[in-house]
């Protein structure tokens, strides 16, 4: 047993002196001329360097993935929770807008459209006439016309006594269609005038009205063809 034993251990210090012999005076600058253990062992090292390198690469890869999809979160997590509150009160959200619409309804039937507009200036008219006031001026301006509604300015100046230029002007506010006074001067009489009593108003009377489907296909066609130029320009 004891020989068996020794002739063992003799073979595996042969083999282990064998191997270091085939690692020794290797010339790295020709491996095709090296041992099979050292090509195996060099082919092992690339092989395991090559999966490293390309794990880590990977990894970065993923990890600025993982990063971004972290920087994520919050603004998910923000955008969820206005939906689950917008979800939760969307019948009162629901009932709102139907306010609104209802509340916007009854604004655009106090702009009168294109045939009411001679009705409304012949109202401003008739409210200073109540009043006993003389109207010197009476001028309709330019109409303006904006997106989705048309401004009418008018010129006015009217003369009469000092309750009744402000009754005038109360009546004006409380009209059914929608008027403004804007740059409101009011001059004190003079002269002979001034034994009257008599006030002379200035004002800017502004009147509104909705534009019609035709109208507001042409402000749209004209905003896109304003759009279409300055792109070209650019």
């Amino acid at each position: 047993m004891a020989s068996k034993s020794l002739s063992i251990k003799f073979d595996l210090n042969a083999w282990f002196e064998g191997v270091a012999d085939q690692f020794r005076g290797l010339n790295p600058n020709e491996p095709g001329q090296w041992p099979l253990l050292p090509k195996l062992a060099a082919f092992t090292a690339v092989a395991v360097l090559v999966l490293v390198l390309g794990w880590l690469m990977l990894l970065s890869d993923v990890q600025s993935g993982l990063d971004a999809e972290r920087e994520k979160e919050p603004r998910l997590k923000e955008d969820y929770r206005l939906k689950l509150a917008q979800a939760v009160n969307l019948p009162e959200l629901r009932k709102q807008k139907s306010q609104v619409e209802e509340y916007v309804t009854q604004l655009e039937k106090q702009l009168p459209g294109k045939a009411e507009m001679d009705a409304l200036l012949s109202d401003i008219n008739q409210a200073g006439l109540g009043r006993g006031l003389q109207f010197e001026l009476f001028r309709p301006g330019q109409v303006v016309v904006k997106d989705f509604y048309a401004e009418l300015p008018i010129a006015l100046r009217v003369s009469g006594r000092y309750h009744d230029v402000g009754s005038f002007a109360a009546d004006v506010s409380n009209l059914s269609r929608i008027v403004t006074l804007h740059n409101i001067v009011v001059v004190a009489p003079t002269g002979k005038d001034a034994a009257t009593g008599a006030l002379s108003m200035e004002a800017t009377a502004r009147t509104y009205r909705y534009l019609d489907a035709n109208e507001v296909a042409e402000q749209k066609a004209a905003a896109a063809k304003a759009a279409n130029k300055t792109g070209a320009k650019k």
